[in-house]
C-alpha cells in the first residue's frame, strides 16, 4: 500500500502527508476470506478497518449493515476508554482492508479535522438511517 492508495480512500482523503507517512508505518493490511469473522461483539477494540477491496457484514442485534470499499468500521470501540466491539463483522467477499490501531486513530482524529469530519458525517448518516429502519 502506497500515499496514493491511502489518499483514495474517503476517510483519508483529506489527511496530510505527515498523518498519511504516520499510516504506512502504523497501520497494516489485512486480508479475509468470505465468511471469515473480523470482529466480534463485545470483543475490546484494538483498531479500526477501512475496506480497501471486497465486502462485509455488521450483524447488529437489530439487522446488519452491509458495507463496501471506502466504508470503514470498529471505530465505536475505539471513541470510549475500555470500548467493546457493538456488532459481528464478517466478510461477505474476499476482503482486503486497512487495520488501524487505537493509538493512531485516536491521533487522527485529533490532528486530521478532515478525518473527524467523515467519520463524525458516517456515523450520524448510519444512525439516521438506523432510526428510520426502526
Amino acid at each position: 500500500m502506497d500515499v496514493d492508495e491511502l489518499r483514495r480512500l474517503p476517510p483519508l482523503a483529506g489527511v496530510s502527508e505527515t498523518g498519511l507517512a504516520r499510516l504506512l508505518t502504523r497501520a497494516a493490511e489485512l486480508e479475509a476470506e468470505e465468511g471469515q469473522v473480523l470482529a466480534l461483539q463485545d470483543d475490546p477494540g484494538a483498531g479500526m478497518f477501512i475496506l480497501c477491496d471486497g465486502t462485509v457484514s455488521v450483524e447488529l442485534r437489530s439487522g446488519s449493515l452491509e458495507l463496501g470499499p471506502g466504508d470503514f468500521f470498529g471505530e465505536l470501540a475505539l471513541l470510549v476508554d475500555d470500548g467493546a466491539r457493538v456488532a459481528r463483522v464478517r466478510a461477505t467477499t474476499p476482503v482486503r482492508c486497512l487495520s488501524i490501531p487505537r493509538a493512531d486513530f485516536l491521533a487522527l482524529v485529533e490532528t486530521e479535522p478532515s478525518f473527524a469530519l467523515h467519520m463524525l458525517r458516517e456515523l450520524a448518516r448510519r444512525l439516521t438511517e438506523a432510526r428510520a429502519a426502526v
